[in-house]
């Protein structure tokens, strides 16, 4: 279900520093931004949760969020916001991945990380799932020779189709559980939104690539 758009979004994004108004400007340029040791990629933040706590947990590290739905993407700059401290290794983008060519250069982000994207359940809309080729090919692109996406979904037939996809394009499967919180995880923190499917009993999916070959970057 679609959340209401909400009407303060929009004005609030195009006013919150942290929101970088053209990412293109950036290009080749961010980790002397965020001045991270590893430069983080959020793609489909949702309402920021990860993108914060981890951000928090790490602050050794450059952390960038991409949301493309104003609503969701005014939720997570507000709670950016609400937050105390230094928070200069932290950024955020509000548009649609499909740019990140753009965006990034060529081996600038450490990791990507995917977390409980849209699904987008009907066949006709597969390429637009964020592990479908067009975007695994830009990951190649953008990411450093010994970077990773990490991705955690809820959904078994998008993880399904995540790891085909990810196979046939010749990346390397570092890691893969069907049950990734039957052991704690402190290294990775637990969202109020991942917190509801593990309170109904939902098992959280979750795989990490590399590039394997640098077939995979061409």
């Amino acid at each position: 279900m679609r959340m209401r758009k909400l009407p303060w979004a929009e004005e609030y994004l195009q006013d919150a520093e942290v929101v970088i108004k053209d990412p293109s400007q950036l290009k080749g340029r961010w980790r002397t931004l965020v001045h991270g040791e590893k430069l983080h990629l959020e793609i489909g933040c949702g309402k920021g949760d990860y993108w914060n706590q981890m951000a928090k947990r790490y602050p050794q590290d450059g952390w960038i969020a991409i949301e493309k739905n104003v609503s969701v993407a005014g939720i997570a700059v507000r709670k950016f916001e609400q937050q105390e401290g230094d928070l200069s290794h932290m950024r955020f983008i509000w548009g649609d991945a499909q740019s990140l060519e753009e965006w990034f250069d060529r081996g600038e982000i450490d990791v990507i990380h995917l977390n409980f994207s849209d699904p987008w359940p009907k066949k006709r809309a597969h390429k637009k799932r964020l592990s479908a080729p067009a975007f695994l090919a830009q990951y190649a692109n953008i990411l450093s020779r010994d970077g990773t996406v990490q991705m955690k979904t809820d959904n078994s037939s998008l993880f399904e189709f995540s790891i085909l996809q990810f196979q046939q394009a010749g990346w390397k499967l570092e890691e893969f559980s069907v049950d990734y919180r039957r052991e704690p995880h402190e290294e990775d923190v637990i969202t109020e939104y991942e917190k509801r499917f593990l309170s109904a009993g939902q098992p959280i999916y979750r795989a990490v690539w590399s590039r394997g070959s640098e077939e995979v970057a061409k």
